[in-house]
């Protein structure tokens, strides 16, 4: 049964956090709106109606619609607002034209009419993006200085590019140089010889590297046929984002997106999988979102590079990976480790010469996304 309007409203607040632009009306408060009624609501991209009882999720069909709700995360068609897109916005806002706007926070300008027998928004005069805690406002974002210091106080989209320039140039291994340097980023702390790998854990030898059983190889964690970057000087080779793993859990990885649920892998079984997912071990779950994250802010397709983007689902292809609001959760729940500190410091002095900016400001997540 549907709570009243009151009650609604502070549920959502409390629930989701969103705080939303002076006029701009909640999900939930728009489902209490008269059709006919002019209003500007925001929410998240959730999919695309396809029928009165469909909204895909993943494998859109069509750029004629799309799924707003106040979490990104919502499954429930009775907990949405429909959008119905006029042929002036398919080209930038459709999904299946632009997957990875999926789970991005928007407002939308219209008027409330019914759209599949739901409550809808149709005569749309205006979508844009809604990043920021502001409703839009590229300013109130964090406080910082030295090597960040250009992104002092941005947020959403601002905030992401001037990162990606603070970052941007760095020196670039060859993939057989990758091999060495992760040597010294992941050395076991407590054995100098071994180095650790990151989804079982274990420690081994430097030098058991390769490619046979039981050994260690380099994992892309952006896996690397998302955005078909091989191993290449620049995504191939970049080792914010390339750990060391045991060869047969890297096959088993491949190139999945990252989500929680699955059957545990027997070799490692605190790590989970399934057809279109891998979650990794706990103690690693945050190290994998923060490598996410940086990925999608380096590379962002100047200078003939790939644009690599977060989707909020599985089974993704292209440049897109996923699933944002699992990689939010794990970034929250496993804090950034002194051992990631480490390999960051190692990278940015030994290496590369660029940073992660999600290990040092792990707050820049939630103003980006």
């Amino acid at each position: 049964m549907k709570k009243l309007f009151m009650v609604c409203f502070a549920f959502v607040l409390m629930t989701v956090g969103t705080v939303h632009a002076a006029g701009a009306l909640t999900v939930q408060e728009t489902l209490y709106q008269s059709n006919g009624s002019s209003v500007t609501v925001e929410g998240y991209i959730v999919g695309v109606p396809v029928s009165t009882t469909e909204v895909q999720q993943s494998g859109f069909t069509s750029n004629y619609a799309l799924a707003l709700a106040d979490s990104p995360s919502e499954t429930n068609m009775n907990e949405m607002v429909l959008v119905k897109l006029d042929s002036a916005y398919r080209s930038e806002w459709g999904l299946q034209s632009n997957p990875g706007k999926m789970g991005e926070l928007i407002q939308v300008q219209g008027v409330v009419d019914p759209y599949f027998s739901h409550k809808g928004i149709e005569n749309v005069s205006s979508i844009t993006a809604a990043t920021t805690d502001d409703g839009g406002s590229d300013n109130g974002g964090p406080s910082v200085s030295g090597y960040y210091e250009n992104a002092d106080g941005l947020t959403g989209s601002s905030l992401k590019a001037a990162l990606h320039n603070i970052i941007d140039d760095h020196t670039e291994l060859s993939y057989s140089d990758v091999w060495g340097a992760l040597r010294d980023t992941d050395e076991d702390p407590y054995n100098a010889n071994n180095v650790v790998l990151l989804y079982s854990g274990d420690s081994i030898s430097k030098y058991e590297n390769g490619g046979f059983v039981d050994e260690w190889n380099r994992e892309h964690v952006w896996a690397k046929s998302h955005g078909d970057f091989g191993t290449s000087r620049g995504p191939g080779t970049d080792i914010h984002h390339l750990r060391p793993t045991d060869v047969s859990i890297n096959s088993s990885r491949g190139n999945l997106d990252f989500d929680n649920g699955g059957s545990p892998l027997a070799e490692a079984p605190e790590n989970f999988y399934d057809s279109d997912s891998w979650e990794p071990r706990d103690e690693v779950k945050g190290d994998v979102a923060r490598m996410i994250f940086y990925m999608a802010v380096r590379y962002e397709g100047g200078a003939g590079e790939v644009d690599l983007e977060i989707a909020n689902y599985t089974g993704t292809n292209g440049p897109y990976l996923g699933k944002l609001s699992v990689l939010k959760q794990w970034h929250e729940m496993d804090p950034v480790s002194e051992f990631e500190r480490n390999r960051n410091e190692i990278i940015y002095a030994d290496y590369q010469g660029n940073r992660n900016p999600f290990i040092d400001h792990p707050e820049f997540v939630e103003y980006i996304w």
